[in-house]
């Protein structure tokens, strides 16, 4: 199962108003976070069209291929838990089912994308990030806000879009082989060219770790001491083809097949095993392809035609510790088809798009669900206008969902520059959420007669770049009508998600930092009860010192303390807040050989994400690439 997000009552709440002025008059800002990125990078989520970074008017961050190499054996949810307005919890151990909290919104409230094609279950409503290869992934880009006039349903918090590796002109090898603490092996290999009208790309990735105990907590039910290892086998493949000037095709695959021990039972148990005899195992696989076709109609006309699928299956088997023996399985497998058709037209400056879009899914499951599909029929269209001083986009969208009917949503931003450096934005817009096939269906826990969440949100925000300094605040505000608890599946009338983000980036010579500060207040209105699991405040400083051919680096995160069900389910228990650095260092050794080394926990911090769950402590991972 999920790691869901609980309701407990907040503490010393700041009013929203109050935090934002102080925040915007005190900080020259700037709305979207660029902790990786460089101020003349192009970003697509924001818009759904190539956007400069500093005409962005939407809270985006950006994670380029140099922090994914610097990640070492981190996983993808710590590399996203650097970002501003991120937040995640998992089952204990290194790889485990992971939970992903885009500005306090619930697990099941943010899209991810790969390569434009949507993944996740349609059981549980999120995405297993456990299950998504780094050494996979060329760029990440994380939206943040309301955002089903863009994307549909579920964008509550946000998108993160993953894109994957692409062709690079001439041809290029690389490996890479690394090892570390609790058994860790990682292993890579890639080929990426173009020949003519051809490029193609090819990779293959494997992780592997001895690991270590999921729980840690004799009062756990399903408390083993033994180590929990895990094992990921990931490929991917792009080809694409320039037909023409005017006209190309991009086949893409990706494909990622892991197995992860954890503690727990089955039931029925017909062996009657208990919790030290049994083997329990989750087999998450991951299986995408998408066919792209760019075509330039005319000079101001471009289309493009997006086909894909996604298949997201999550298996757990239960064997007897002593011999194997099977004793008992189940599955919950998801399987989705996507067809968009944009068309991008430009006039003058300005860009009108226009949008079709056709989603399926099913499920296929061990678990009996009354009803097993659903389709989504969606129209959308926006308009950008860019002038020298200001830019807006207005966009509008309907879905219309086989379970649910029609919904409307819409949204509407702007920026406008206060000087040549410092510059204004706002936005506000509509989003929705259809409750998951397991708030409807599951048996003995879903009610069929839930209702869509509907919210209206907001944000202001500033942006200052000058040179190679940037900062950057926003505040926003999201109200969530129809709030269904992802604990009781109970629907609530209504609740808010609030909260404010400063962020500050700058390259000083051979030094270079970037500083994150988050506040988070996501709860419930009637009743003043507060998302738990999601900490209130958040600092991530990164600072990196390069000395000739080494770059050393530091990763700082200081979290406050945060709420769960205890582990009787009577009440609720505090998770302490904690501090985490992390240490290490690029060496190129020569043009075509490197060395990474990296402590993570350098102090050994005993803390809980979620209770009854482990954490790794102090661990090392050091890794060689090499690139011709």
């Amino acid at each position: 199962m999920k790691s869901y997000v609980f309701l407990k009552r907040r503490c010393a709440p700041v009013r929203l108003c109050a935090s934002a002025v102080a925040v915007l008059a005190a900080f020259p800002v700037l709305a979207q976070s660029q902790s990786a990125g460089t101020l003349d990078e192009v970003v697509v989520t924001a818009s759904r069209v190539p956007v400069q970074v500093t005409d962005v008017i939407a809270d985006v961050s950006i994670i380029d291929r140099r922090t994914l190499d610097q990640a070492g054996q981190g996983a993808l949810r710590e590399v996203l838990a650097q970002q501003p307005g991120v937040q995640f919890v998992s089952n204990g151990g290194y790889r485990s089912s992971t939970s992903v909290f885009l500005r306090g919104a619930t697990s099941s409230q943010a899209i991810v994308l790969i390569d434009g094609i949507r993944v996740g279950s349609v059981t549980s409503g999120g995405a297993a990030f456990e299950n998504m290869p780094l050494d996979r992934i060329e760029r990440i880009e994380i939206l943040r806000g309301a955002a089903s006039a863009l994307y549909g349903p579920d964008a509550v918090g946000g998108v993160i879009q993953i894109f994957t590796r692409d062709p690079v002109e001439g041809m290029q090898l690389t490996a890479n082989v690394g090892a570390g603490s609790d058994g860790q092996q990682q292993a890579g290999a890639s080929i990426r060219g173009r020949s003519g009208a051809i490029g193609y790309s090819l990779g293959l990735s494997k992780e592997k770790a001895s690991g270590i105990s999921v729980t840690t907590n004799p009062a756990t039910a399903s408390y083993n001491p033994d180590a929990d290892g895990f094992d990921v086998t990931s490929v991917d493949a792009k080809l694409t083809a320039q037909l023409s000037p005017q006209h190309g095709l991009t086949l893409g695959l990706m494909r990622s097949r892991m197995e992860y021990q954890f503690d727990g039972t089955t039931f029925p148990n017909p062996l009657g095993l208990t919790k030290l005899t049994t083997d329990a195992r989750s087999q998450p696989t991951l299986n995408q392809t998408s066919l792209k076709w760019d075509a330039q109609w005319l000079p101001n006309w471009k289309s493009t035609l997006l086909l894909g699928s996604s298949d997201e299956d999550s298996v757990s088997e239960y064997f007897r510790s002593s011999d194997g023996a099977v004793n008992g399985q189940s599955r919950f497998n998801t399987h989705r088809t996507q067809a968009t058709w944009q068309n991008d037209i430009t006039l003058g400056t300005d860009v009108l798009t226009l949008l079709l879009e056709k989603r399926s899914d099913s499920v296929d499951s061990s678990t009996n669900y009354t009803v097993k599909d659903s389709d989504i029929r969606s129209v959308m269209v926006s308009y950008a206008l860019n002038r020298a001083d200001w830019n807006a986009l207005a966009v509008l969208r309907n879905d219309d969902n086989s379970q649910f009917g029609n919904f409307n949503n819409w949204a509407l931003s702007g920026g406008y520059k206060l000087t040549q450096s410092l510059r204004a934005v706002a936005s506000v817009g509509t989003s929705f959420q259809a409750p998951s096939f397991n708030q409807l269906y599951f048996p003995g826990f879903g009610t069929p007669t839930l209702t869509p969440q509907q919210n209206r949100g907001g944000e202001l925000g500033l942006k200052y770049n000058q040179g190679a300094l940037s900062m950057g605040a926003v505040a926003y505000y999201n109200e969530v009508q129809g709030f269904i608890n992802p604990a009781t599946n109970v629907q609530n009338s209504l609740a808010v998600l609030r909260g404010v983000s400063l962020s500050l980036q700058e390259q000083r010579g051979d030094t270079s930092y970037s500083v994150s500060y988050d506040y988070a207040d996501p709860h419930t209105q009637s009743n003043d009860l507060r998302f738990v699991r999601i900490a209130q405040h958040v600092l991530n400083v990164n600072v990196t010192q390069r000395l000739g051919q080494v770059s050393v680096f530091g990763e700082l995160k200081l979290s406050s303390d945060r709420e769960d069900n205890n582990l009787a389910f009577t009440g609720r228990d505090v998770l302490a807040g904690y501090g985490l650095l992390n240490l290490g260092l690029n060496w190129k050794i020569n043009k075509d050989l490197s060395l990474l080394a990296r402590v993570n926990n350098l102090t050994d911090t005993a803390y809980v994400l979620a209770n009854g769950y482990s954490t790794p402590g102090r661990n090392a991972f050091v890794s060689l690439s090499w690139s011709l």
